[in-house]
């Protein structure tokens, strides 16, 4: 029996995608002259904010983007104003610390054609602690602390749409409807993809009364569920596929392939930093979500176009 040869892929927009990858890399920064710098007025009594969330986000943006520290950030930002010729004030490194905790972050994206397809993942980044090497050589440390991120990416955009982050000892499956929340409930969403961690009949139950599909491959011990529920039906015939089929047959039919580009997409986000630095919890939410942010509009500026060659 022969072996099955692996598909190969072709790009089909390498000028677009080669002139995208080089507007990334650009140091060049525009600040638009009409753009709010300063606080509004919050409607109510005290003294307005000096520096508006569309400043701190900009400060805090460069600050993530080159891996600078605070005071490092407000030196940055004011010899850009400089060389732009903008007179404007730039916050120190206090009031972006202050801000930072209660900052909505603004973190736009395009969205695709159709129906949303959802891929989950989650993973781990660091907050604090010593180095590998010495964790390797002396053993661990109560000091090291982690949490962990929980994202979903459109399928067709690659764009970051819900993002959640918890402490290291909440598990994957339960954030799952906490991520699912955030689409709005007009939106229609065709599947969420996620890996065996998310075999659970609350994960299957959600996604079902989103009226999407649930790409979740069983567990290798998996038992039949008892069909009380569109989910349990759901899971018992991707069980029954499976056994059928086979694994790696029903990974193909089912498009579950299509979580390896979730991977990437972690793989994007700790290129921006392996750890956070950020000491407050609130805070490294922020952080998170600036990265987010930059990663969408990396993505918007154009990504690789690859179709399957015969």
């Amino acid at each position: 029996m022969s072996k099955r040869q692996p598909t190969r892929y072709r790009t089909t927009n390498w000028s677009s995608c080669n002139a995208a990858l080089k507007r990334r890399g650009s140091l060049t920064v525009w600040f638009d002259p009409s753009m709010n710098w300063e606080g509004l007025p919050m409607g109510r009594r005290g003294r307005r904010q000096s520096y508006s969330d569309a400043a701190i986000q900009t400060c805090l943006t460069l600050k993530v983007l080159f891996g600078f520290a605070l005071r490092q950030t407000t030196g940055f930002v004011e010899s850009l104003l400089h060389l732009v010729g903008l007179a404007w004030s730039v916050p120190d490194f206090s009031t972006l610390s202050r801000r930072q905790e209660t900052l909505t972050v603004d973190s736009p994206y395009r969205g695709s054609d159709g129906p949303l397809h959802l891929l989950i993942d989650s993973t781990g980044i660091k907050v604090e602690g010593e180095g590998e090497w010495h964790r390797r050589k002396h053993g661990g440390s109560k000091r090291r602390i982690w949490r962990k991120l929980h994202i979903g990416v459109d399928e067709g955009s690659l764009e970051i749409r819900v993002v959640e982050m918890t402490g290291n000892e909440t598990g994957d499956a339960p954030v799952l409807p906490a991520l699912l929340e955030q689409i709005p409930e007009d939106e229609d969403i065709a599947s969420v993809t996620a890996d065996g961690a998310y075999d659970t009949r609350r994960s299957h139950d959600t996604i079902a009364n989103r009226g999407a599909q649930a790409v979740i491959p069983p567990r290798k011990n998996a038992k039949p569920w008892r069909p009380t529920s569109a989910g349990a039906i759901a899971r018992n015939e991707a069980l029954q596929a499976c056994k059928h089929l086979g694994r790696a047959n029903w990974r193909r039919r089912s498009g579950y392939h299509r979580r390896s580009r979730i991977e990437t997409k972690m793989h994007c986000i700790k290129l921006l930093g392996q750890r956070l630095t950020a000491r407050d919890f609130n805070r490294q939410i922020t952080e998170v979500h600036v990265r987010v942010a930059i990663l969408n509009r990396f993505t918007a500026l154009g990504i690789p176009l690859t179709h399957p060659v015969a």
